[in-house]
């Protein structure tokens, strides 16, 4: 399935007057045995998408609170290997599409084909690299085609508009808005022009257009859908998984069904 499956869940959402909501988690953070009840309880709770997050030793993207979940991780052993053989036992009976977020070097240990390939077996529909310039896409971009993978393509603020075209046109899946200058990580507030930055961006895009990086309370989720077609969350999500508070977690990832609310 791939990126149709990713497709046919942001059509969904989309077509019934929601949000998407992707929730970021660290795979292995609490052990890989837990990984397929935290991906069930997400979904149950109204996810569209799970981002899953491989903990590695230089995640030049990720805050603190992301850092450390992949630290805790990978004192469990947990390998960008044990993710995707752990993914592979569940592919055949999960339902909710999986982006994994992982940076290129162990890509490149692994070998990129046999990636390609062992994301394939694994059910893995998309792909995140936040470390590969698109200059340098097509050491992966054809493996990944080769087995309908996404290759979500990120967004910066700080990208002149000629490079935006050409991001919004090459991406697949979704594209990754990155709503601030810096790492993951919650925020208080986002910049004044962030609603006129994301209106152009679904102006370029033939796909979603999602807001990540900093988005950590409903009313940010409130306040940046009105600009675009969803939210991913990162720390607040690993935070509250991290302490099991999972009541908080799913009112976070209700407060993207906007239908629900105007129907009251």
């Amino acid at each position: 399935m791939g990126k149709q499956k990713m497709d046919q869940a942001f059509e969904t959402v989309l077509a019934r007057g929601d949000k998407a909501f992707v929730p970021y988690i660290m795979a292995g953070d609490g052990g890989l045995d837990r990984l397929d009840e935290d991906l069930a309880f997400l979904e149950e709770s109204g996810a569209t998408v799970v981002e899953l997050g491989i903990p590695f030793s230089d995640p030049v993207a990720d805050g603190p609170t992301i850092q450390e979940a992949g630290l805790r991780a990978l004192a469990e052993g947990v390998s960008l290997r044990s993710v995707l053989e752990k993914l592979k036992e569940s592919s055949q009976t999960r339902t909710i599409p999986i982006v994994l977020m992982t940076y290129i070097n162990p890509i490149y240990a692994f070998g990129v084909k046999e990636f390609a390939k062992a994301c394939d077996e694994a059910g893995v529909d998309g792909l995140i690299i936040p470390d590969m310039p698109m200059e340098e896409e097509p050491i992966i971009a054809n493996e990944l085609t080769a087995f309908n993978i996404a290759l979500i393509r990120l967004a910066a603020l700080t990208s002149p508009k000629e490079r935006l075209v050409e991001i919004a046109k090459r991406t697949e899946g979704f594209l990754y808005a990155v709503t601030v200058t810096g790492t993951t990580g919650a925020r208080t507030s986002f910049k004044e022009n962030l609603a006129g930055h994301l209106q152009d961006l679904k102006e370029l895009a033939s796909v979603p257009v999602l807001a990540g990086f900093g988005v950590s309370t409903a009313e940010h989720v409130e306040e940046l859908t009105k600009s675009c077609d969803g939210v991913v969350v990162g720390s607040r999500i690993v935070d509250l998984l991290h302490k099991g508070e999972k009541d908080t977690l799913r009112e976070l990832i209700q407060s993207a069904k906007l239908s629900e609310k105007a129907s009251l």
